[in-house]
């Protein structure tokens, strides 16, 4: 513990329904529910009015709707908001070389270390100056908890929620803790709380009471005394700058469950490729190769496999998550997969198959070099076709082309098969048409705008037609209200708006599109 409350603990308040609520003027003041809008979907995030009527982060969509019916439920607009985090991530280091991101919208500052604060009141004009500047750089508001622990400033922060500032004096923390919850504590989750009520453990005070051989005896040895530790506010976890990534994963829950096998295995090559390039995109391979399959009866099964080095290779990964679905029963339906990368390295070992099929092939072409006459003649051609079906084996597996990779441009599907018959079967099984692409641009929340009449967002859309309300953050008044067809040619998706002058928008396209990734072989 620290004599000082120098450690910060920054939160966002509603963060993804705030800039929402601060793009769009028409639901200042109106509970907003963002997150997936499916039958499946959840709530990523609850404006403070919705919360009133019960919805919170990680409820069914359904649920939500039937709490709060005359909500506004939008899409996520994930790139907006990873531009506002940045901008927040920014001022965040100004402060100290010590910034522990937990989230993007929630963040550790070790304000010690960066020389700002060494008192109560000095810890207290940093925190005040660091919401003025979130709100004036992004126009968004953000809760900061400070004190002399990661867990009591993180406890600050809530109580600080929203728009607020708690500073927790050094000195105070057992006549803090002592009322709340047991849950409060850092690692208690719902099972090791319901463990602990049935003991007649429910709050900090009755945890300290109880003992630490007692919790021992309960938990085990290494989680009873931590949590005794952390119950008399002993918390010495420091700020750390940068945090090692365990795994990399993607996972996509269904509207309807999948029975088709071939379906199934068509999502499961798709999420490889996925995942394979937010591998790359963090600089990163790994050994394990993890399939996550949730059945229709709510069951998780979860299947791996280890290579025998690291890879960042789509072919490899891809093969290896089918050959784990192989293993798995998917009788009676299928309504979540994933598939996951663990044990992270910043390297690559080359597939030693394919290093060996390279040296096999070029000793073989400086065999038939020095071969002559008719023999030699039909070495060649025997190699140049050879050469063209594995060039196009490749290309379909590096550009994910055809009408399977064209809906949702991960190019997942393309050479798993070749150019045989998978890929025919697929236009049959997943029609991932024109149509369907152009109908997710009309999402509820996305941005738009109109060769006439400017920049507004969609409202909602159904039976070929779309509704926009056209404002922008810096209007006044909500504004008005057209329709307009699907296809109309004077309305098109848009970036982003900033929220103040000179903000973050995250420009992209509103459907981003992911570069083909070129299939690289030991030798090729």
């Amino acid at each position: 513990m620290r004599a000082a409350p120098t450690i910060l603990h920054l939160d966002m308040d509603a963060f993804f329904a705030a800039a929402e609520q601060a793009s769009k003027p028409s639901l200042r003041g109106k509970p907003v529910v963002v997150g997936g809008l499916g039958p499946r979907g959840v709530v990523a995030t609850a404006s403070y009015e919705a919360r009133r009527f019960g919805v919170h982060s990680a409820m069914p969509m359904g649920q939500a709707r039937r709490l709060a019916p005359h909500a506004a439920y939008l899409v996520p607009r994930f790139a907006f908001y990873r531009a506002i985090s940045g901008q927040v991530m920014e001022l965040l280091g100004r402060l100290s070389p010590l910034v522990e991101p937990l989230s993007l919208d929630e963040a550790f500052v070790d304000l010690e270390a960066g020389g700002l604060a060494d008192d109560s009141a000095s810890a207290r004009r940093v925190g005040e100056r660091l919401r003025a500047e979130i709100l004036a750089t992004t126009g968004l508001t953000g809760s900061v908890g400070l004190a002399g622990s990661k867990m009591l400033a993180k406890i600050a922060s809530e109580q600080a929620k929203p728009d607020g500032l708690v500073l927790f004096e050094p000195g105070t923390e057992r006549e803090l803790l002592a009322p709340r919850s047991v849950r409060i504590v850092p690692g208690v989750g719902p099972a090791t709380g319901d463990h602990l009520r049935r003991a007649g453990i429910s709050t900090v005070a009755d945890v300290v009471e109880a003992g630490e051989d007692e919790l021992v005896r309960i938990l085990g040895r290494a989680h009873g005394a931590s949590l005794y530790r952390m119950a008399l506010g002993h918390d010495d976890r420091p700020v750390v700058a940068e945090r090692d990534a365990k795994s990399v994963s993607v996972e996509d829950t269904f509207d309807v469950d999948l029975h088709d096998r071939l379906r199934i295995r068509l999502e499961v090559e798709r999420l490889a490729e996925r995942c394979v390039a937010r591998l790359r995109a963090s600089g990163h391979s790994g050994r394990t190769i993890v399939l996550k399959v949730r059945r229709y009866d709510f069951s998780t099964l979860t299947r791996s496999e280890t290579l025998r080095g690291p890879t960042d290779d789509p072919l490899v990964v891809r093969e290896a998550a089918e050959r784990l679905l192989e293993l798995v029963d998917t009788t009676g339906g299928v309504r979540l997969l994933g598939v996951g990368v663990s044990g992270l390295a910043d390297y690559t070992q080359e597939d030693l198959f394919a290093q060996a099929e390279a040296e096999a092939g070029a000793a073989a072409t400086t065999a038939g070099a020095s071969t002559a006459g008719a023999g030699s003649a039909a070495k060649a051609a025997g190699d140049t076709a050879d050469a063209v079906t594995g060039a196009g084996a490749e290309a379909g597996a590096g550009s994910g082309g055809g009408a399977a990779g064209a809906g949702d441009g991960t190019g997942a599907e393309g050479g798993a098969e070749g150019a045989g018959g998978l890929l025919a079967a697929v236009a049959a099984v997943v029609p991932r048409t024109a149509a369907e692409a152009a109908a997710r641009l009309w999402s509820p929340g996305n941005d738009v705008r109109h060769a006439v009449l400017g920049a507004g967002w969609v409202q909602g859309s159904g039976l070929g037609r779309v509704t926009v309300r056209f404002e922008e953050p810096t209007s006044t008044a909500p504004g008005r209200v057209r329709t307009f067809a699907v296809d109309d040619p004077e309305l098109e998706p848009a970036d982003p708006l900033p929220l103040v002058p000179g903000g973050a928008t995250g420009a992209e396209p509103a459907v981003p599109v992911a570069p083909a990734t070129p299939v690289v072989r030991a030798g090729g």
